[in-house]
């Protein structure tokens, strides 16, 4: 069964945000050594309960904390989130070496993510 996965920040100044972050719950950030402008989020010790998660620069006034569902399959889940009445918001986007993402708003206009993790994405 697909479930939420990962979390995403979003923010105006990534490197302050990444300090307050830091400084409030002890979270570990570091830059991504990906193609991407990304930090990873260890948000938590790896016997905790919880999601881990990425901070990034915000691109639209909009974009506020993304959640990502994983699926077996982006493409067929696309079809599905259309069908029942949501919206696709992005094309389906790929992270070299990660796998491949849609944006999508449900039916109540809640901005969340699906992700298919493929290694091989190019």
């Amino acid at each position: 069964m697909p479930k939420i996965e990962h979390f995403e920040i979003n923010a105006d100044d990534p490197i302050r945000a990444k300090s307050f972050y830091e400084k409030i719950f002890e979270w570990k950030i570091e830059k991504w050594k990906g193609p991407l402008e990304y930090w990873t989020i260890e948000a938590g010790k790896e016997d905790e309960e919880g999601i881990n998660g990425g901070l990034q620069k915000r691109e639209k006034p909009s974009d506020q904390i993304f959640n990502y569902i994983s699926v077996s399959n982006v493409d067929d889940y696309k079809n599905k989130i259309e069908q029942s009445g949501g919206t696709i918001e992005s094309p389906k986007i790929t992270v070299p070496g990660v796998g491949y993402f849609y944006l999508f708003k449900d039916t109540e206009g809640n901005k969340l993510g699906i992700m298919e993790h493929d290694e091989n994405a190019k």
